[in-house]
């Protein structure tokens, strides 16, 4: 059942589009009114990852949740790591989104971030989330085995998802953008980054280790970072209860006092987790 259809059935509304960038066909759900925000998944996975995020911020945003190629409903056309972020700005003019909220999780953090190093006109705003932003480390087999296993703590019903994803991506893909993952490196271009910056961790990652969600942090100008207890490699699904208003809170605060920078609140924030 594709992420359409099941929040149809749970009375929710998602309005299923595609959109052709590039010669690659893109497919996107649209919900809600307002501000845009866009939500970028992770490797292995899909547009179904934001299903519980969907009803806060939709009252609030336009929100577009978008399947990579390769992925979700975008499968079966190549993944290129080095070109996504290009697409996704490209996919954001074509329609009409620009510019945005955008949120990406593990991989989709890395394209996120990529975005808006390239197009800082298109990322009003940037929230990573568990993003893999920095040089991972290791073999590609043992990164594919923690994402079998749902990033080391996700529930049942996440690891469920996870499974059909990686079945519709198929092993070749997975492997292959893994392995893309795995020989590149954002760093230099993440002081490029313009928009202001929301770093968020689950604090029980063990996917992606919360010491490089502070390094994240810390290479953006101005970011700020934001620990979620209780939550593995994807937050957004394992706590929507702390992830959303924390999103919602910090778009909020930089629409009321445009500009770079880190909060007086951000300051305690960080020392309290610290």
């Amino acid at each position: 059942m594709s992420l359409v259809a099941r929040l149809a059935g749970a009375g929710r509304t998602l309005v299923p589009r595609t959109t052709e960038v590039d010669g690659l066909r893109t497919a996107w759900g649209e919900a809600g009114a307002g501000p845009p925000i866009v939500l970028v998944h992770g490797l292995g996975a899909s547009g179904w990852w934001w299903e519980r995020n969907l009803p806060a911020l939709s009252a609030r945003h336009r929100v577009l949740v978008v399947d990579l190629a390769g992925f979700g409903a975008s499968r079966r056309q190549p993944f290129r790591l080095a070109t996504a972020g290009t697409r996704l700005g490209r996919w954001l003019e074509a329609v009409g989104a620009g510019p945005a909220a955008v949120v990406g999780h593990s991989l989709g953090g890395y394209v996120a971030a990529d975005l808006a190093a390239e197009r800082p006109d298109l990322v009003e705003r940037l929230v990573l989330v568990d993003a893999a932003a920095l040089p991972l480390e290791g073999p590609v087999r043992g990164h594919v085995r923690n994402l079998l296993r749902g990033g080391g703590r996700s529930e049942r019903a996440l690891v469920r998802i996870a499974i059909v994803d990686i079945a519709r991506a198929g092993p070749i893909v997975i492997v292959r953008a893994a392995r893309q993952l795995l020989a590149s490196d954002l760093s230099p271009r993440l002081a490029a980054i313009q928009a202001p910056t929301l770093v968020v961790w689950g604090e029980e990652d063990a996917l992606i280790p919360l010491s490089r969600g502070r390094r994240l942090a810390a290479a953006i100008p101005g970011a700020r970072f934001a620990l979620i207890p209780g939550a593995g490699h994807a937050p957004m699904w394992e706590r929507p209860d702390l992830f959303d208003p924390l999103v919602l809170d910090f778009l909020g605060a930089m629409r009321a006092a445009p500009g770079r920078g880190t909060m007086a609140s951000d300051t305690k924030q960080e020392e309290a987790e610290r």
